[in-house]
């Protein structure tokens, strides 16, 4: 059961925001089987654009009922429905504010018809109800009045019941007050990644990278990320729209790239220190780094070459690493030089690695 609605206010501040006119219809996928449309008296004073916007005055709320008048109606027609609005966060924030005004908690599960239209009626020049409404053929009568505006809500609402062929996105697109949704797309995520020693990526929906992670196991990981309940994890949480990876296979690669990402990409959620870079030298000026891959035919070569680490790449081919020009050709480059030696030297200082291959640079090898 779906309860469309579309509420008018005094405008003003953030939260400070008074009703000034509310219309509910109850549906139920099919027909309209309740309604409710009333003036309210918000109490406060009309801001002047908003008057000359929907043409409601303080003069004529005068004797409209009260929000408190209203309240009981309100919960009875929306109970165990979905409130519909285009641009519900608008419309549920201003109700749940009025009810809190009362003391009392109002919570119910909400569906955007702006969200859901931009999912199924894409590329549409405009979003706003009036636009969205003209170029779909529906017809709205009295704009930015509540009633009115209600009415186009469900005439919306039923087109885009009937373009959700698969019955999914609609469901999808719910928020529910238990955040189910949210909560199945993280599982969805973890689910996806391998069990396998890499870096991780946490993206938003603009595809930023919030957060890098790393470990022996991504998907233990980034599951442990979720459990967490620190202020930074529940940020993570609450942003992230997909995770991407990269095996690493060893532990001095794990190091090294999420070192080096860390430096070139600075996301917003890690804590990143300043490391003391190391002014010392490699116990060579040329090296070859041999170590195992990420996966058992494979190797990982860094190259040091006039003691700074020039790069690195994974082959399962001996002449790649043999010749030292062939080598050059497959690296990938490392930008912060100073940073990617610090790491070397310091896992090579408590660590092996299965071999390295010391040369002079006149010397192929």
């Amino acid at each position: 059961m779906y309860a469309i609605l579309d509420i008018e206010t005094t405008g003003g501040k953030f939260n400070e925001e008074g009703i000034t006119e509310i219309a509910i219809y109850k549906f139920d996928g099919h027909s309209i089987v309740d309604q409710f449309i009333s003036l309210v008296n918000p109490e406060r004073e009309i801001q002047e654009f908003v008057v000359k916007l929907t043409g409601i005055n303080n003069k004529m709320l005068r004797n409209a009922p009260k929000f408190h008048e209203v309240a009981k109606r309100i919960i009875e027609i929306t109970k165990d429905c979905i409130l519909v609005a285009h641009n519900a966060t608008f419309d549920y924030r201003i109700l749940k504010t009025a009810y809190s005004r009362l003391g009392y908690t109002y919570s119910r599960d909400t569906l955007c018809t702006v969200t859901l239209s931009k999912k199924l009626i894409p590329d549409q020049p405009s979003y706003s109800l009036g636009k969205l409404c003209r170029g779909l053929g529906i017809p709205v009568a009295d704009r930015h009045r509540a009633n009115g505006d209600a009415q186009a809500t469900v005439k919306l609402f039923k087109l885009l019941l009937e373009k959700d062929l698969d019955k999914n996105i609609i469901q999808r697109t719910i928020q529910y007050i238990d955040n189910r949704n949210h909560k199945l797309k993280l599982k969805a995520i973890v689910d996806e990644l391998p069990e396998k020693e890499g870096v991780y990526y946490v993206h938003n929906e603009n595809g930023n990278v919030l957060f890098i992670g790393r470990g022996k196991n991504i998907r233990l990981e980034v599951s442990k990320l979720f459990l967490k309940d620190t202020r930074r994890a529940i940020k993570i949480k609450e942003k992230v729209d997909t995770i991407t990876y990269e095996e690493t296979g060893n532990e001095l690669f794990t190091r090294l790239k999420y070192y080096v990402e860390l430096d070139a990409l600075k996301p917003k959620y890690n804590l990143i220190r300043k490391r003391k870079i190391t002014d010392k030298d490699f116990n060579h000026d040329h090296l070859i780094l041999i170590n195992k891959g990420r996966i058992p035919e494979e190797n990982l070569i860094i190259l040091v070459e006039s003691n700074e680490v020039i790069g690195y790449a994974f082959t399962n081919l001996s002449y790649q690493r043999n010749d030292l020009e062939v080598l050059k050709n497959i690296l990938t480059p490392i930008k912060n030089k100073p940073l990617a030696k610090t790491i070397v030297k310091n896992y090579l200082s408590n660590n092996t690695v299965e071999k390295i291959i010391r040369y002079e640079l006149e010397n192929n090898l």
